[in-house]
């Protein structure tokens, strides 16, 4: 049987490497997005509505715009979230316009159908914090997320070896708030 894991798992592979036909063995065709973004470093539409509203804005519009994406889970669900699982979140890419590095984290609020495919059907991210950061750091930036357990680990994982730079600071300061 489908689970959470499965379909939050098969979200990241689909938009991390640009996959679009993927994300129909995670959502449903008429599951809703909302995007709650509290950061000027990243714009994204406030809602979208339909399958292939959100292979458009997640998948095809976001891999047009950046590359060397890296999504984590930072919190995995456990059979109590079958319905509704809300998990902190980590991503890192370079913008395909100019190599800039976007790093961020904030809060995933997913909602699963009840029959036994579990697809997503409500999507609410929250981008709480999004650093941008200039392209010569991207191999110490990549170095560093590709040491990471993809697509899921613990906030403790992600700022053990965080590269300590300043830039990244408010980012490492909202993961250590989440524990």
């Amino acid at each position: 049987m489908p689970s959470p894991l499965e379909a939050i798992s098969t979200y990241f592979h689909a938009k991390d490497g640009n996959r679009p036909f993927l994300m129909r063995h995670a959502f449903a065709q008429d599951a809703r997005l909302e995007m709650v973004v509290k950061t000027d470093a990243i714009s994204f539409p406030s809602t979208a509505n339909g399958l292939p509203e959100l292979e458009e804005i997640l998948v095809r519009r976001f891999a047009t715009a950046f590359e060397n994406v890296y999504t984590f889970g930072l919190r995995q669900p456990t059979p109590s979230d079958q319905r509704r699982f809300t998990c902190p979140w980590l991503v890192a890419m370079s913008a395909r316009s100019d190599g800039g590095l976007r790093v961020g984290s904030g809060l995933y609020d997913w909602q699963f159908s009840s029959d036994a495919n579990c697809l997503v059907e409500k999507l609410v991210i929250t981008i709480d914090v999004m650093e941008v950061l200039p392209a010569r750091e991207l191999a110490s930036i990549m170095g560093w997320i590709t040491a990471l357990p993809y697509p899921w680990c613990r906030p403790g994982e992600v700022v053990q070896d965080m590269p300590r730079l300043e830039k990244l600071a408010p980012v490492e300061r909202y993961l250590k708030d989440l524990g």
